[in-house]
C-alpha cells in the first residue's frame, strides 16, 4: 500500500473552492494534487483507492481514515499482511520497513520488504504511463477528476488482466521532462514544471485541520472479498 499524488491545476482549482480552501491542495513538494491511497497486487493491479484527500494530506492520515483500516481492524482478512513505507505505523497487520537496521536479520528482513513494496511502486509508473494525464495535469471540474481517477485504475486494471503492454510515448505530447523524472516518487515533482513559483509555503499544518466535506467519496473497485496483502 502507498500513496501517490495525482497533478491538478491550480487556476480552475482557486475558481472552484477559493484561495484559501486551495491551499488544501498544494502538496509538500508545492503543486496542486489530490493525494491517492492504493493496495495493489504482484500483478500491478489496483485492488482497493481511495481518491478524495486533497494534497496536504498525510498518508497516514488517509489510512486511519479508510475503509480499508477498519476492515484490518475487524479481521477480516485474517492473517493478511500491508507491505508499507516508513510513512506508517508497524501494526498486527501493517509491515513498514526497520527505520535503523543493525542486526543481518532486521537488514534482510528490508530487503525482502523493499521487493515485496516495490509492485505498488510500479504500479503508479504503469498507470500514469498509460494515461498521462495523471502525471501532468488534470484542467477539468474537481468532482470530475475524481471521476477520472477511478475510471483510468478499472481500465489499468482491464489492461493488466489481459497482459496488455504499456503503449509507447505519444509524440504529440509536449512533456514537461522526461517520464523518469516525472515518475520519480509516483508523481512530478515541482521542480519538473515550468511555471511553478518558488516562494516558500511552509504549509504543514494545514493536513491536520482539512475540511473537504464536498468530497467525501469512498471507492471500491471491486465487490468480491479480496485479501488485500502484498505478499
Amino acid at each position: 500500500m502507498d500513496c501517490t499524488h495525482i497533478r491538478i491545476a491550480s487556476v480552475p482549482l482557486r475558481l472552484q473552492v477559493g484561495g484559501e480552501q486551495a491551499e488544501l491542495f498544494r502538496n509538500r513538494k508545492g503543486y496542486f494534487s489530490i493525494n491517492v491511497q492504493t493496495i495493489s497486487n504482484v500483478n500491478l493491479e489496483i485492488t482497493d483507492i481511495v481518491a478524495r484527500w486533497p494534497g496536504s494530506a498525510h498518508d497516514s492520515t488517509i489510512f486511519n481514515n479508510s475503509y480499508s483500516k477498519a476492515q484490518f481492524e475487524s479481521g477480516k482478512y485474517g492473517e493478511a499482511l500491508l507491505v508499507v513505507d516508513g510513512g506508517y505505523a508497524s501494526t498486527a497487520y501493517m509491515m513498514p520497513p526497520i527505520e535503523h537496521p543493525t542486526l543481518p536479520v532486521e537488514q534482510l528482513y528490508n530487503e525482502s520488504q523493499i521487493r515485496t513494496r516495490n509492485p505498488v511502486e510500479r504500479s503508479y509508473g504503469v498507470w500514469k504511463r498509460r494515461f498521462p494525464v495523471l502525471a501532468l495535469g488534470m484542467r477539468i471540474k474537481l468532482d470530475k477528476i475524481l471521476n477520472v481517477i477511478i475510471a483510468t485504475a478499472v481500465l489499468h486494471n482491464i489492461l493488466r488482466r489481459r497482459g496488455e503492454e504499456v503503449p509507447p510515448d505519444d509524440p504529440e505530447i509536449d512533456l514537461p521532462a522526461p517520464w523518469s523524472e516525472l515518475l520519480r516518487d509516483g508523481q512530478v515533482s515541482s521542480a519538473d514544471v515550468a511555471s511553478q513559483s518558488t516562494r516558500n509555503r511552509g504549509r504543514d499544518s494545514l493536513t491536520h485541520h482539512i475540511s473537504f466535506t464536498s468530497l467525501q467519496m469512498t471507492h471500491a473497485l471491486y465487490q468480491q472479498t479480496t485479501i488485500l496483502t502484498l505478499l
